[in-house]
């Protein structure tokens, strides 16, 4: 009788969960625009949440909403005991690329030592952010960085990234530009991958600069600390043993 009962409630409360997900995904479907589709809800492992992710112009974007499909949350869940962002580890997760889908062909390489190390990053040569970030790790040994060109701040930055690709040496080119401020001096009007990047950076849904990638796909913006890239880069591209 106990085992009957039992069976009688797990039931109950799977179809209790799978009528909340149904009302929740009629809520966020009605509210949609702008193209933007919807393309997952689950039921979150603490409180009466579902986790929605949305795919529209801006990339991938996450919310919350309650079971009754009542309430709609944009914002960051915090772990109260650990401090962890797990909307960000989240997005993180649902944002992996793989490595070599990347448009590495188009790259701006730099490699100091063993360049073991491997980064990839869309950056402008006006965003402040990415000069700081491409400055400490310029402080960082075996390292091979990818710097993917991607305009998106000024028309300035068009006819910059342009000069640095027609250039002789474009690792060279763009170090100084970005480093020293060193305009490039070459003419922008040979044949380069600008659009094309821009066209991948968008599918990507790189949506502010600096957005990179390590070797395992992760993906991150922002300047992050040396002290917190490094630790990441050494996991994604351990030593060889």
């Amino acid at each position: 009788m106990a085992r009957i009962l039992t069976g009688i409630i797990l039931l109950g409360v799977m179809l209790t969960a799978a009528a909340d997900e149904a009302a929740v995904r009629r809520m966020i479907t009605e509210k949609l625009q702008g193209g933007a589709q919807l393309e997952s809800v689950q039921k979150m492992p603490w409180g009466d949440l579902y986790e929605v992710t949305v795919r529209s112009a801006d990339g991938l974007l996450l919310y919350y909403a309650d079971g009754e499909a009542k309430v709609v949350i944009a914002g960051q869940v915090i772990d109260a005991k650990t401090g962890r962002n797990l909307t960000e580890e989240r997005q993180r997760e649902l944002s992996r690329v793989s490595w070599g889908s990347l448009p590495l062909q188009w790259s701006i390489v730099t490699k100091r030592g063993t360049g073991r190390r491997k980064i990839a990053i869309f950056s402008d040569p006006n965003c402040p952010y990415c000069k700081r970030f491409e400055t400490d790790l310029a402080k960082l040994d075996d390292v091979t960085i990818h710097i993917l060109p991607y305009p998106v701040i000024s028309p300035r930055s068009v006819g910059q990234t342009k000069a640095v690709w027609c250039s002789k040496d474009r690792s060279k080119a763009w170090n100084d530009l970005m480093l020293k401020r060193i305009e490039p001096q070459a003419s922008p009007d040979c044949d380069n991958p600008i659009d094309k990047l821009m066209e991948a950076g968008r599918r990507l849904g790189a949506s502010a600069t600096p957005t990179w990638f390590i070797e395992t796909g992760e993906r991150y913006s922002g300047a992050m600390p040396l002290e917190q890239v490094t630790p990441l880069l050494d996991k994604a591209s351990p030593a060889k043993r």
